[in-house]
């Protein structure tokens, strides 16, 4: 089994404003405020999380689960 990747860069859709972020192990993130212009990120219809919509990398309940599956949010 692959190692869980931790951290993952969101870039905002509407500045393109792009931080790196610590997602968390045990739940999907369902917002997050963009550190310059302040736009709420939701993730996109059919995404879990922000991480899924906006991310490098997927959070770790999908990454555990594999590809096409739902961490169950």
């Amino acid at each position: 089994m692959n190692d869980v990747i931790l951290q993952s860069t969101l870039t905002c859709p509407v500045c393109g404003h792009a931080r790196t972020e610590t997602m968390p192990t045990d739940a999907c993130q369902w917002f997050y405020e963009c550190a310059q212009c302040h736009t709420v990120l939701r993730p996109k219809p059919g995404d879990c999380c922000v991480f899924c919509s906006y991310g490098t990398v997927p959070c770790p309940p999908i990454q555990i689960a594999g590809k096409g599956s739902c961490c169950g949010c």
